[in-house]
C-alpha cells in the first residue's frame, strides 16, 4: 500500500470513528431518560442483591447452622423420627428445610431428610426430599442421586433406578461413588433384562475402575449378563 493510500485508509478510519461517535452520542442524547433508569435499576438489582445477602442471608444461616445441630445428633445415633420430625423446640430436617429453605443449610436439611426416610423405609418420601436437594460437590451430588436411585428400585421402578445410578457415576469420576453406582446400574439392567446395558456398566468398571472393590468379581458378572443376553 502507498503512502497515499495509507493516508487515505487513516482518514477514512477516523471518519468512521467520528461518525460511530456522533451516533452514540446522538442515540444517547435521545434516549438519556431510559439509559439513565436502565442503568440505575442495574446497580439498584445489584445493590439489592449484595444487601439480601449480608443483611438477610448470612444471618439465617447463623439460625440455619444452630437450629439444625441436634436434629444432625439425632441423625447419628439412628434416632430417624426425632431428626425428621423434632421435639418441643428443637426442629427436625422437615422444619429447618422449610424455615431456612434459601439457606445452604436449609437445602442440606432436604438430603438429611432423604436419608432417614430411606432407613425408615419410606421411599416416596425420600424421593420428594431428594428432589428438593441440589449441590455441586462431588461426592455428595452422586450419593444423593444413587440414593434416588435406590429408591425408585425399592419403589419397584428399576428402570428409573438403572438411569439414575448411571447419572451417578457419570457425575463424579472419583473411585468411591463411581464403581458402586454402575455395578447397582448392571444390577437393575439385568433385572430389566437389558443385558447388553447391565455389560456396559461392568465392562466400565473392569476398564475404568480396575483397582476398585467391584472390580475383583467383575469378571462373574459379564460372563453372567453374556450367558444371559445368548439365551
Amino acid at each position: 500500500m502507498s503512502h497515499k493510500e495509507e493516508k487515505n485508509a487513516e482518514l477514512e478510519l477516523d471518519h468512521t470513528l467520528i461518525e460511530t461517535t456522533h451516533k452514540v452520542e446522538t442515540l444517547y442524547v435521545t434516549y438519556k431518560k431510559q439509559i439513565n433508569m436502565a442503568v440505575i435499576a442495574a446497580v439498584l438489582v445489584v445493590a439489592g442483591y449484595i444487601s439480601f445477602n449480608k443483611f438477610y442471608i448470612e444471618p439465617k444461616e447463623k439460625e440455619a447452622s444452630a437450629a439444625i445441630f441436634t436434629a444432625q445428633n439425632w441423625f447419628e445415633k439412628d434416632s430417624f423420627d426425632l431428626a425428621l420430625n423434632g421435639q418441643g423446640d428443637a426442629l427436625g430436617f422437615i422444619a429447618v428445610a422449610d424455615e431456612y429453605s434459601l439457606t445452604k443449610v436449609g437445602n442440606l436439611a432436604h438430603y438429611y431428610a432423604g436419608v432417614c426416610y430411606m432407613r425408615k423405609g419410606e421411599f416416596q418420601n425420600a424421593v420428594d426430599q431428594l428432589d428438593d436437594f441440589s449441590t455441586k460437590n462431588e461426592l455428595v451430588g452422586p450419593l444423593a442421586i444413587g440414593l434416588k436411585g435406590d429408591a425408585f428400585v425399592e419403589l419397584k421402578e428399576v428402570d428409573k433406578g438403572a438411569k439414575l445410578y448411571m447419572k451417578a457415576a457419570g457425575m463424579s469420576k472419583n473411585k468411591l461413588t463411581a464403581p458402586i453406582f454402575l455395578k447397582k446400574a448392571g444390577l437393575a439392567y439385568e433385572e430389566l433384562k437389558e443385558y447388553k446395558d447391565a455389560i456396559s456398566a461392568y465392562e466400565k468398571i473392569k476398564s475404568d475402575y480396575s483397582d476398585a472393590q467391584e472390580a475383583q468379581d467383575i469378571d462373574k458378572f459379564i460372563s453372567r449378563a453374556t450367558a444371559a443376553q445368548g439365551n
